[in-house]
């Protein structure tokens, strides 16, 4: 093939010539430093990025509550973590950690006010109804945190 075939005359003017473009003869996929790139529609190469997560648990309010707090105001940590695809285990985490301390605040708080096993035999609801604002005032607290 000769360098010629590349140029052709353009609008009847003697010695101006148009490049033409020859056939696409790029890559579809380029691997390299560990990173696939696709050949996209535009002839531009992108990067294949998947966000992998290591697990998958399901995420109760607390740990929703933490994600929201850190996707608003610590955003770099939140998308450090999405990006290492550990966010979904430190929430669970997070979760975990406030049920539990939930439940120990509720049991401090039960004794200290009184509320025992023999009040849960003796009145039923009168127990069931001091757990319960135990538990909205504990849990009002650590909205609050």
């Amino acid at each position: 093939m000769e360098i010629g075939n590349n140029y052709k005359s353009g609008c009847n003017a003697p010695g101006r010539k148009e490049f033409v473009m020859m056939e696409n003869q790029l890559a579809k996929v380029i691997a390299e430093n560990g990173v696939t790139y696709h050949l996209a529609e535009d002839d531009c190469y992108y990067p294949q990025l998947s966000l992998e997560q290591k697990t998958d648990y399901t995420i109760g309010k607390y740990g929703i509550m933490c994600g929201e707090y850190m996707m608003k105001y610590q955003r770099h940590e939140y998308l450090k973590m999405v990006m290492d695809g550990t966010w979904n285990q430190y929430l669970h985490d997070v979760d975990e950690e406030c049920h539990r301390e939930v439940e120990l605040a509720v049991k401090r708080i039960m004794e200290k006010e009184g509320v025992t096993e023999q009040l849960k035999n003796e009145n039923p609801l009168k127990w069931v109804q001091r757990v319960n604002g135990i538990k909205a005032r504990v849990e009002e607290v650590m909205q609050k945190m």
